[in-house]
């Protein structure tokens, strides 16, 4: 059951989508500054046009929409902000407080992972008494915070406080990726995206989501999080954050933990999958069981001691690293207990099988006798709307949920549906089903399939679901018509640019 979030600062489509999905992300901006140590004049708000793609039409975009969320000056002449404030934009605009004039803006660089973002502002007259705030560390549970931003209903800068509720990972709903989050009471609503949250004088996080089904509860990103991709910017290249490919289950069954011979004072979690092309295969196995990560015991919940009396996820270590580093782990295996090190040189989100919204791309797609044909994705599943995760197709469903990633460069090729055609009757209320074999020979990914069509001297070209169901189109008549169909359908080219 996916839990109820709201990101804030999108588009109308995107808030109503988002609104019945549950997550809320928001979006927060500020002030323009003097030398007096006044936090309000760091704070921005964040004009953007955004343009997204059209994943069932993939050729096409839904058309520019408004949106605005908020940010921060931070150190280097730097805007921060929440990555959703900003993807897929086309203009964005940025005012400071207490100005009226806005300024031009472009991204810096972006972390869809952990929604956050980083503007550029040419014109260096926007900075003139601007005093960039400095990045202060986690805050603690119970300690107070202000949140500062333009959330809808008014033009200038509003202020809530509240305090630290908790700290544990949680879902981002701009990435559906679990990360640490730390979450407050102070109101955040629509508009707040963005904004600094502080103590003192001192960025603590920025805000990113809400609750919609419960009151004041709002997340932030923390500043761990925004540290790390500041530190991972300093080469000039955003990497992102690591994946170490262990899947794992808890181990509280005492049962279990006899099974796998360990000691009343051992604990950890039970390896049950290591994730093809990761870093962990070849030296992790199924059946091991992980008891320390960078030294750290882990809990039989799978849990780690990340603060005195506090925890979280086991993936907080994994993702405290940078990609390219050493992960260290020590396993139980057949009554021994192993150290290795594991080089972490995956990107979080890059072993799913069905991969994870993406952001500023275009859709992947082919199109050959009026049947298109794209990968299957997370955008994609969300054209049906709030609530696509119960809604959309139960076999395409089922890949997201349950199907893994079994070799490197699967994916899952999906028949989106056909452009109804002569060459094509009989076929025309196809699609939604996964495509495995063309010409009997098992595909990979659309670029096996792209490849096999070009390749393939036979009459007819046949394409086969899952279940031995096929497709079988006369080739020539299938190429002759090809170029008809797109000018029909006003499509302009048989494939996206990527598969040029």
């Amino acid at each position: 059951m996916m839990r109820e979030f709201y990101p804030v600062a999108w588009s109308s489509f995107c808030v109503a989508f988002m609104m019945a999905f549950g997550l809320i992300m928001v979006s927060v901006a500020g002030a323009d500054g003097g030398a007096t140590v006044d936090v309000r004049d760091s704070i921005v708000k964040v004009f953007a046009v955004q343009n997204r793609p059209d994943y069932t039409n993939p050729w096409n975009m839904f058309g520019s929409a408004s949106v605005s969320g908020s940010g921060c000056v931070i150190k280097g002449n730097l805007i921060l902000t929440n990555a959703h404030v900003v993807s897929d934009q086309t203009f964005i605009q940025v005012r400071s407080f207490g100005n009226s004039k806005k300024y031009e803006a472009r991204v810096e660089a972006v972390s869809h992972d952990v929604d956050l973002a980083l503007l550029k502002v040419d014109d260096p007259d926007f900075f003139r008494g601007i005093v960039p705030l400095e990045i202060g560390d986690l805050p603690q549970v119970q300690q107070d915070v202000m949140v500062y931003g333009f959330p809808y209903g008014g033009d200038t800068l509003s202020t809530t406080k509240g305090v630290v509720s908790r700290i544990e990972h949680q879902v981002y709903a701009h990435s559906l990726m679990a990360f640490l989050a730390v979450q407050i009471d102070a109101a955040i609503n629509m508009g707040s995206s963005g904004g600094p949250v502080l103590v003192g004088e001192k960025v603590v996080g920025v805000a990113m989501q809400y609750m919609g089904s419960a009151e004041n509860i709002g997340y932030m990103v923390p500043t761990s999080l925004v540290k790390h991709f500041l530190e991972d910017l300093e080469d000039g290249r955003y990497d992102g954050f690591p994946d170490d490919g262990i899947i794992c289950q808890a181990m509280e069954n005492e049962g279990l933990r006899q099974k796998y011979g360990l000691r009343p004072d051992q604990s950890g979690c039970l390896v049950y999958r290591v994730v093809p092309g990761s870093p962990a295969k070849g030296l992790i196995r199924p059946g091991d069981v992980v008891l320390k990560i960078d030294g750290h015991n882990i809990a039989e919940d799978g849990t780690i001691e990340f603060r005195p009396k506090e925890r979280t996820s086991m993936n907080y270590f994994t993702q405290r690293h940078q990609l390219g580093e050493e992960l260290s782990l020590n396993v139980w295996r057949s009554g021994k207990e192993l150290t290795m090190k594991i080089l972490l040189n995956i990107q979080a989100g890059q072993n799913q099988l069905v991969p994870a919204e993406r952001h500023d791309v275009r859709p992947t797609y082919y199109i050959f006798g009026g049947l298109i044909f794209s990968p299957l994705s997370v955008n994609y599943l969300k054209t049906w709307g709030g609530n696509w995760f119960n809604d959309a197709p139960k076999n395409l469903l089922a890949r997201y949920y349950f199907e893994h990633l079994s070799k490197k460069g699967e994916e899952i090729v999906n028949l989106v549906r056909v452009l109804p055609a002569e060459i094509n009757k009989g076929y025309h209320d196809s699609g939604d089903y996964r495509i495995v074999e063309v010409n009997g020979e098992r595909i990979n990914n659309l670029r096996d399939l792209i490849r096999i069509v070009a390749e393939s001297s036979d009459e007819f070209v046949v394409f086969s679901d899952q279940w031995g169901a096929a497709i079988v189109l006369d080739r020539k008549g299938a190429e002759l018509e090809n170029e008809r169909i797109l000018e029909k359908y006003r499509v302009p080219k048989d494939r996206s640019s990527d598969l040029e």
